[in-house]
Parts: structure tokens; sequence; C-alpha cells
């Protein structure tokens, strides 16, 4: 596994530095962004893999309110217990510039003791935004990419059973508006702030459309002079995110997965030459019951004792010398000359960054 994790480190250093990126790839602009969409429904038509009334009782209020509503009266105290129905969770994205009638896809997530959603079909559910108010229709078949079969007391899963999708499930019923800018200005943020990646977009944009048309107002945020015209603005920024730009050099940076054990570095770490004496301590315990008999006739009775045996080993460590890393390949042959597994790099790696012989921010997740 430190073979593999290093070798594809190493394999990353291969690649060559950052290029130029268009505009549409390093910035977003301002106010064109999507929207998150979240509602309760009903899924219905299950084989038998349905809620529970008496562990999620809320199906079936949700189901005599739906009945209330199609004209079935169902009578104050009566039990509903389907067990082809579940309720769900629905989630959704309204992308910027969605128009009425647009449909987007929606997922749909279990929120009681459902087996499985496979087969079933949501009904006609309202979407509603941060606001409260409702701007997608919801209702469709839903697809379940999982498998699962059980007999006997076994059981085979394959995937989730309980999230499904319903592709183009949704209808956008409310608009929301999408102002391209502040009057003659629009705005670009870059994805990641720098100040360097900034100056430079600023210095693209004044070289294809002329001085004064964008600057920089801190290090995310920039101001472009834009076209009013609506046809124009689009065709205005149809140009400008097509400009190439060379974004800064990124900062060196290892990332540490203290769970499970990943590291991932950029190709800007670079090592100080430091000496690592590496080794391990195992101590192995082992417990051996005996039994103690008595001489004939002495009246003692047999009695059962524990040996115990403690051995410590400690194979020999040896301090290595870790030469001056200058790239990403060179910091990964001099880590695997330490002979480490990944969870005592995360320890080698925390000590080099103590010792100011690791050139990167160090970054515990």
């Amino acid at each position: 596994m430190k073979r593999l994790m290093l070798g594809m480190l190493l394999a990353l250093a291969l690649f060559p530095a950052l290029a130029a990126q268009r505009l549409k790839d390093l910035t977003n602009i301002g106010g064109v962004r999507p929207n998150q969409l979240i509602g309760y429904g009903l899924v219905v038509g299950l084989d038998g893999s349905g809620d529970k009334v008496t562990s999620s009782p809320f199906t079936g209020q949700a189901m005599s309110n739906m009945l209330n509503q199609l004209g079935v009266q169902v009578p104050p105290g009566t039990k509903l217990d389907p067990k082809n129905i579940a309720a769900v969770t629905l989630t959704a994205t309204l992308p910027p510039f969605a128009r009425q009638g647009q449909a987007i896809d929606v997922t749909a997530s279990s929120i009681g003791d459902a087996k499985s959603l496979r087969g079933g079909t949501l009904l006609l559910s309202p979407l509603k935004g941060a606001d409260g108010q409702i701007y997608a229709m919801a209702q469709g078949n839903v697809v379940v990419g999982g498998a699962g079969a059980s007999a006997g007391g076994s059981s085979a899963q394959i995937n989730q059973l309980s999230v499904g999708r319903i592709p183009a499930g949704a209808t956008v019923e409310r608009e929301v508006p999408t102002a391209l800018g502040s009057g003659e200005f629009i705005n670009l943020e870059l994805r990641e702030s720098d100040f360097t990646t900034a100056n430079r977009v600023v210095q693209a944009i004044n070289k294809s459309f002329g001085q004064g048309t964008a600057r920089a107002v801190d290090g995310r945020l920039i101001e472009v002079r834009a076209p009013f015209a609506p046809d124009q603005r689009v065709q205005f920024l149809a140009k400008m995110e097509n400009i190439a730009v060379d974004p800064a050099d990124v900062s060196p940076t290892v990332i540490i997965n203290a769970r499970t054990g990943s590291i991932v570095m950029n190709q800007a770490v670079t090592l100080a030459p430091c000496a690592v004496s590496h080794g391990n301590l195992t101590v192995t315990v082992s417990n051996t019951p005996q039994v103690s008999q008595p001489n004939p006739l002495s009246g003692g009775k047999t009695t059962v004792t524990n040996q115990t045996d403690i051995s410590i080993n400690t194979p020999g460590s040896k301090l290595i010398n870790v030469p001056n890393g200058a790239n990403l390949s060179r910091v990964v042959a001099a880590l695997n000359a330490l002979g480490a597994n990944a969870q005592d790099l995360i320890s080698i790696l925390q000590a080099m960054k103590s010792a100011g012989a690791l050139k990167a921010d160090l970054q515990i997740i």
C-alpha cells in the first residue's frame, strides 16, 4: 500500500507546471449561481419494502393528508400501515437562468425505515428554496442503481437501495432573477483567492479590451466594465471567458487524512536536508494456562494457573540521511527510502515540519 501510494505521488511529479487556463475555469461571474431546493414526498408502488408506520409514524400522517386532499376522507384515528409506501426527502439544484417549464433532476432519499425504493413512483411534491417559496414540482419513477436479495435469513446488497434518482423529474415553476452585474460593471470572483492571479487576470482583460476595462478590488473580486445591451454583454462575456491566463504557482501543501492514512502533496513541496531515525517497538503478551495437580491422598484441589510471558522486540533502526528534495519526485524517493508505512509517514512528516525540513503547509483532516 505504501509503495502504491508513493508511486502515485511520483506519477504526479511528472506532470508539467501549471499551464495557462481559461478565465471560465478560474473565475465565476457574480450573481450567476445555482440554488438548492428541498422537498418532502411519498414514493408509492414498492414491493413490500416501504416504511413501517410503527417506527415511521410520519409516513402514515402524510398518507392520510394526501388522501384527504384528493377527496378521500380518512376517519380520525384510522391506522394506515401500507408496506408499499416510503417517505422521502427530495433534493434538486436549480441552475442559473432556469426558466419556467425547464426539467431538472431530482434525488429521493428515504427518511424512514424503507428497505428499498426500487420500482417506486414519487407522487407530485413541491420543491422549496431557502426562502420557503415553491420553485419546482417533482413527480416520476425512481431509478435505483443498487440491487439486493434476501432469503433464509441471509441477504446480499450492491450499492444503496434507499436512495434513487428521477431524471428530469421536476419542472421549474418559478424563476430566480439572475442579473449579469450591476449597471455598467460585472464582477468576476476567483475560485481561489490569490493576489498574483487577480493581477494577471486584470492585465489579460485590459490587454484584450483596452486599458481601464478591469480593475482588482481585492485578491478575489475583479470589476469589469461591460456593455449595457444584453446581447452585447453576452458576446462580451463569451469572448472574455476564453481569455487564457497563467495562474499563480500553487503554495506547497501536504494534506494528511489521519483516519485513512492517506497522504497527498502537490508538486511545489520540497525538502531541506535532514536526518531521520525510524523504528518500531513490538510488545507481545502471551498467556498459557497450566494445571496444578495435588499429590494423591493429600486433600488438595486441582487448580488452574496462568503463566504470562511478555516479550519486547525492537527492530534495529538506523539513522537515514534525507537529501535535499527540489521537486516532488525527489521528495517521494526520499520518503520511500525511510521504509515506513502510511501511518508512520504521518508522524515523520509532522516531525519534519516541526524541524523545518518540510517546506510545505501541513493540513490534517
